[in-house]
């Protein structure tokens, strides 16, 4: 969740898988006084988009994320039953970001950085104002993105690190999609999978 001083939102990535996971985004968007304007996807793995129609219906608004991810919007449904996850079907994204598209939600402005290997579509959200990154599922607090689902490359995610996210400022603050936050210049110096020099690829 994004929020900008006039009360506008983005939700990005929205997990929820029913109902009652809902309702707790939806009070906390009221009870903040909140309105949301987008849904956005860093990328399009059933676990970041089970709340892409709930998010969408409710607000009236529209879904954006980036060309690649199609296939993987098309595969959701039987990624549901393998993993035994119940999907309510996303909408379709009517609005594609790529490299240096800008998200303005207000004042604010969030660059957008495209970041393949966990997965062919990924981005990635840049606020260099307020100095943090949506980093979706490229990198951890010491570690990194799965390689090894359809669609994902590790070569290709390791460039994603090296010439995207590590050439950004080491006190950049990095919100990733599973575990603690954590920043550009303690994954530089520790993470075990890569660092400047050094993949553990």
């Amino acid at each position: 969740m994004l929020a900008a001083a006039n009360g506008d939102c983005l939700v990005v990535d929205p997990g929820m898988m029913d109902e009652t996971e809902d309702n707790v985004l939806f009070e906390f968007i009221s009870s903040n006084k909140l309105k949301p304007i987008a849904v956005l996807n860093t990328h399009c793995h059933i676990d970041h988009i089970l709340g892409n129609a709930s998010t969408c219906e409710r607000y009236g608004i529209q879904l954006s994320a980036h060309r690649n991810e199609l296939a993987m919007l098309e595969r959701a449904p039987s990624a549901s039953m393998m993993w035994g996850i119940p999907y309510r079907l996303s909408p379709q994204p009517q609005k594609f970001l790529d490299e240096g598209d800008r998200v303005i939600i207000d004042q604010d402005e969030l660059e957008v950085l495209f970041t393949p290997g966990h997965a062919p579509g990924h981005i990635v959200f840049v606020s260099h104002a307020k100095k943090w990154i949506i980093g979706g599922d490229v990198l951890f607090k010491g570690s990194v993105g799965r390689v090894d689902l359809p669609g994902s490359n590790a070569k290709d995610l390791e460039r994603s690190i090296l010439n995207k996210l590590y050439t950004l400022p080491d006190d950049y603050v990095v919100f990733s999609g599973h575990g603690e936050e954590t920043t550009i210049g303690g994954e530089k110096l520790h993470n075990a999978f890569v660092r400047p020099g050094y993949s553990g690829f």
